[in-house]
């Protein structure tokens, strides 16, 4: 029997022991000065000191003294060997002869006698201290009370250092909150405002990668906005059904959900990327403003981990703050556009006043002009085209007037100057106006209409200016020459026109806005040509609609309701 010092010895030890609350901040440093005291105290061949992993539910060896190298990736099961069976059953053990014990695991083979103390805190076992001997018999239940006083006070030195470093980590996450907070809604762009709340969930919970999907309006499905990873930005899915997923249960009752082991419980297209980046663990937070979920924050880990309550709650935080910022940067778009529609109006309503005192002062010489003509009653023959060139200009004086009278009772319902006319008819009468210009031009029209009449119940003249919006539009993009495909076609319900130049196409990042007032990228454009064709077939009832366009050409289709 060895001799385990004095009592003076023990409580120099404890007294050292319980003072390390003050003179170390690591867990870990203090676990090491406590195995140290009770080596010194002790004076066991070996000695070590576990901890339970909150994740998986084993042992793990914390600290040791005399033990191999390799035992540093030594762990076991609760209950297993004599450290586990202390742990499982919260109770110390002296073992005289480890050779006659069937629970005991031999980490050296020159060990003979053992003992073990489980850590608890608040009742809960959280590690167990052993000691070890190279002779049989060697602790008594002296030595027992000694190593489980010494154990006790180092179990309450730990679970302090532990809240001390909780309440330091709680504050680092609130200090690193409020700067993220501030941060995110700084930001006014929404794509911005979603990547950076992937990147500093990531920083926040320090794990593998963090993910961001939204939802959308129908809520059946999530679209992946941002993955980041340690090396940037991860490959995701374009979309994912929610319903066949693993992330409906935090949509439809708008609570975190944590996933223990994601390859066995992902089923959809996300899958591959749980696979690529070998991912274990999830929780995924619901990002909710005004009780309703607009999308998830999504946080990885690549072994498996059970979060805390404390990540939880941080999380769930930050997703609270990026649905704040989500909204406001929808807000400031909203109201963006909004200016931006105002601006546009206050142009529109200045242009209408402009055009009614144009409109009034090109009245009065149209008439003269009218009247004038009228009066040289020019007569050709039949088959000379001055015949057709004198009917021409005698009906468009006449357009200009109904539109010169359109302006000045701009509120007038001008459907009563609507008539049935024949589509064909009416685009070979326009490009009978045009000849002369695209002859000049050097620009070749191909024209193929349907074999049957196209009837529409229409305001001929302002049909007439949609095609010649369209027409010059197409050769002025063809200053060289070139050539315009123009073709009809329909059924009862419609009657439709295809119009397709062969110019250098319309660039990608305008085509969506073609036809908004003022939009125009040809130096000398008004921007009105197309906006106003839009209006005035919507006003028909029909529409128009960029088909395509790219460096081969463009091509527009509009359509009219048919008329039987």
């Amino acid at each position: 029997m060895q001799n385990y010092g004095t009592e003076h010895t023990a409580i120099d030890s404890l007294y050292r022991i319980s003072s390390l609350v003050s003179n170390t901040e690591e867990p870990k440093e203090a676990l090491a000065l406590i195995l140290k005291e009770i080596v010194h105290v002790l004076q066991p061949s070996s000695a070590s000191i576990s901890l339970i992993n909150p994740d998986s539910q084993r042992l793990e060896l914390e600290v040791s003294h005399g033990l191999p190298e390799n035992s540093k990736d030594f762990d076991l099961a609760l209950g297993q060997g004599i450290t586990g069976w202390a742990a499982l059953h919260q109770r110390a053990i002296i073992v005289p002869d480890v050779k006659k014990e069937p629970r005991y695991i031999s980490v050296r083979t020159n060990i003979c006698s053992e003992m073990a103390v489980p850590m608890e805190d608040q009742g809960i076992v959280i590690g167990v201290v052993n000691v070890d001997s190279e002779q049989l018999n060697a602790f008594d239940q002296q030595a027992l009370k000694i190593l489980t006083l010494l154990t006790n006070e180092a179990s309450r030195v730990v679970s302090r250092l532990w809240l001390i470093q909780q309440l330091r980590s709680k504050a680092h996450q609130l200090e690193s909150l409020v700067n993220m907070g501030q941060g995110l809604v700084g930001e006014l762009e929404e794509d911005q405002v979603l990547r950076r709340l992937a990147h500093e969930g990531r920083r926040l919970m320090n794990c593998h990668s963090c993910s961001l999907f939204l939802l959308s309006p129908d809520q059946t499905k999530l679209h992946p906005h941002t993955m980041i990873g340690p090396e940037g930005t991860i490959e995701t899915p374009a979309c994912i059904l929610l319903e066949e997923s693993s992330f409906k249960s935090a949509v439809h009752r708008g609570k975190q959900v944590e996933v223990a082991d994601l390859p066995f419980t992902i089923e959809d297209d996300f899958i591959y990327t749980v696979q690529n980046e070998a991912l274990v663990s999830m929780l995924t937070t619901p990002i909710v403003f005004n009780n309703e979920v607009i999308g998830l924050l999504n946080a990885y880990t690549t072994h498996q981990h059970r979060f805390n309550n404390d990540e939880k709650k941080v999380f769930a935080t930050l997703a609270q703050l990026g649905a704040i910022a989500i909204q406001n940067a929808r807000l400031y778009a909203r109201i963006f556009s909004s200016e931006e529609s105002l601006r546009q109006n206050e142009k529109l309503t200045t242009l209408g006043m402009l055009a009614a005192e144009i409109a009034h002062e090109i009245r009065n010489p149209l008439t003269v002009i009218k009247l004038l003509f009228e009066s040289l009653e020019l007569q050709f023959q039949p088959n000379d085209d001055r015949q057709t060139d004198v009917a021409v200009i005698g009906e468009k004086i006449n357009h200009l007037e109904a539109i010169v009278s359109r302006v000045l009772d701009f509120g007038r319902n001008g459907q009563n100057m609507h008539a049935r006319c024949n589509l064909n008819d009416l685009i070979e009468d326009t490009l009978r106006l045009v000849r002369l210009k695209l002859h000049q031009q050097k620009v070749k029209i191909t024209y193929q209409p349907i074999a049957q009449p196209l009837f529409a119940e229409v305001n001929k003249g302002q049909i007439q200016q949609v095609m010649l919006n369209l027409i010059l539009n197409a050769t002025q993009v063809m200053p060289e020459g070139g050539h315009i495909e123009i073709s009809t076609e329909g059924d009862h319900d419609q009657a439709i026109c295809i119009i397709r130049d062969h110019g250098p196409g319309i660039e990608e990042a305008i085509q969506s806005q073609i036809f908004e007032s003022f939009l125009t990228n040809r130096p000398g454009g008004t921007g009105l040509g197309l906006s106003i064709s839009k209006r005035i077939l919507r006003d028909h009832h029909g529409n128009i609609e960029l088909v395509e366009s790219s460096s081969k050409g463009s091509t527009f289709r509009f359509w009219l309701p048919a008329h039987q």
